[in-house]
């Protein structure tokens, strides 16, 4: 069991497949940046995007619960106003671990999406982005993880509790 936000990060990517839900028709965008360097350290990242039938030379979903074969995990990088409707694609895909992306703004996490999956029984990883999570990430995102409190922070606590 995951003690801190970046443990909880860890074990989600020790899955090795997962959606990414908001990847970007932007190549520049930073939801793109993840997708890349993940898929460049070996994770199969499937990308959601009803947009686009393909990014990073990836078939592109434009649903979770339309990804073949199914996946088990979704990392969110969506607008905060459409988490929670992918939450909820989410679990009617089956998928039990479930992380709302935050990186240097506000992030995906809102506390209906953040209700929604706790209703399901699915604990989500919420103010924590990929990169503090990785071992060997440049100095930048493991500072951002210090400053941040990931490294000690209990998984169990998220933005907006008490």
């Amino acid at each position: 069991m995951a003690t801190s936000m970046r443990d909880a990060g860890r074990e989600f990517l020790a899955r090795g497949r997962f959606a990414l839900v908001g990847a970007s028709r932007d190549g520049k965008s930073f939801s793109r940046y993840v997708l890349r360097e993940l898929v460049r350290r070996g994770y199969d990242v499937v990308p959601v995007n009803p947009s686009v039938a393909e990014l990073e030379g990836r078939r592109c979903f434009p649903r979770v619960q339309d990804i073949t074969p199914p996946v088990g995990a979704a990392l969110l990088m969506t607008p905060p106003a459409r988490t929670s409707d992918a939450v909820g694609d989410c679990l009617a895909a089956g998928v039990r671990h479930v992380w709302m992306h935050r990186g240097t703004g506000p992030g995906a996490a809102t506390p209906e999406a953040i209700a929604r999956c706790r209703a399901a029984g699915v604990e989500p990883i919420v103010d924590l982005c990929p990169f503090m999570a990785l071992p060997d990430a440049g100095w930048f995102h493991r500072l951002h993880g210090r400053l941040r409190g990931v490294h000690r922070r209990p998984a169990t606590v998220v933005q907006g509790d008490v």
